[in-house]
């Protein structure tokens, strides 16, 4: 490991991953020991025009014991050479291997027998397909989904028929860019220099993000089937998203107060897919990203997680934060969700 750009006590490694047909490929895995280590570790995975940058995020975890591990997968963030397509993949199997790398380097070379693994966004989408594929390894024991990419934010006809039209022409001409780009106002909401209140290196998170190619939708929508297809998942799984989305094309203040980018009830919908034992928990006031909305509704998200830890992997006790009122929780086992039973959850 070296010192990682976040500087100490962070630390990194660089992951070889041989070549590809642009090149040579690499993964990142960042490193943040915790003070008083109890063999627990957690994976962070971001999303889609990511990568990580949410120290407070490894505080919370280091302050409980658990070391805090980061992966900026290939062609993002710290991982992206200059020969390559920013954050462009043809298959979410291309991730696997960074994915099985770092858990090796987590449980067998630093040790741990206890592995949360928490996905952000497209992230989210990517690590329910890993630990599907890996469910008779024992790598993973546990998912936290951060706003789970499960379906394409556009109206059903651009959703379905003309998504699939997209993606056949994808398979054909993988590089060729989507007429549409990405919409500007949920970076607006974040960065400092903008209406937000974080600082991230916009050259690796761009306020626009990178430009979407078809090989990149084909790859999504392809994920996607499978994860409504249902997927068997055998450790718990939290799913945690906002409880609204915001819908406008241009900046307004309520999008400071819900997700930005995805559809919530997609990801209500499809959440009992992912496997035998899933708990939902909605935040009101939550953004995309929820660990980077404002400081109450991120205080309710980290107590969340920590209970939810405590009672499904026996991670406790944990600090809880203040006496808020606690976000709408429902476990959902089987097959059983409240889109399908036409029920919604309340706002909480």
């Amino acid at each position: 490991m070296e010192q990682d750009v976040l500087g100490p006590p962070y630390e990194r490694q660089t992951i070889d991953l041989g070549t590809d047909d642009e090149g040579a490929v690499v993964a990142t895995l960042v490193r943040r020991r915790a003070e008083r280590p109890t063999g627990r570790a957690v994976l962070y995975v971001h999303g889609y025009v990511d990568y990580f940058f949410q120290t407070h995020v490894a505080d919370f975890f280091a302050a409980r014991g658990w070391d805090f591990y980061a992966l900026d997968l290939r062609k993002y963030g710290r991982s992206l050479l200059p020969h390559q397509t920013p954050n462009f993949c043809r298959d979410l199997s291309d991730y696997f291997p960074e994915l099985d790398a770092a858990a090796k380097i987590v449980r067998a070379d630093d040790g741990h027998d206890t592995l949360l693994v928490m996905g952000h966004s497209t992230g989210g989408l990517i690590v329910s397909l890993w630990a599907h594929a890996r469910r008779d390894a024992g790598l993973v024991d546990g998912l936290v989904l951060n706003s789970p990419f499960f379906d394409l934010n556009v109206p059903w006809l651009l959703r379905r028929p003309l998504a699939a039209a997209a993606c056949r022409l994808g398979r054909r001409a993988p590089h060729r860019v989507l007429p549409l780009g990405l919409r500007t106002v949920y970076g607006e909401s974040l960065h400092a220099a903008h209406r937000g209140t974080w600082t991230y290196d916009l050259a690796w998170k761009p306020l626009g993000g990178f430009p979407v190619r078809l090989g990149w939708l084909n790859a999504i929508r392809t994920a996607q089937r499978q994860l409504r297809a249902g997927l068997d998942i055998p450790v718990p799984v939290l799913l945690a998203c906002s409880t609204r989305s915001f819908k406008g094309l241009r900046w307004q203040e309520s999008a400071m107060l819900a997700d930005a980018v995805l559809d919530v009830e997609h990801m209500v919908r499809w959440a009992p897919r992912l496997g035998r034992h899933v708990t939902l928990a909605r935040f009101d006031g939550g953004m995309h990203d929820l660990t980077l909305s404002g400081p109450a509704v991120r205080e309710k998200v980290f107590a969340e997680v920590g209970r939810w830890a405590e009672a499904f992997l026996g991670a406790g006790p944990t600090e809880a934060g203040p006496a808020d009122p606690a976000p709408t929780r429902i476990v959902l086992p089987g097959g059983r969700s409240p889109a399908d039973e036409g029920e919604r959850a309340p706002a909480g």
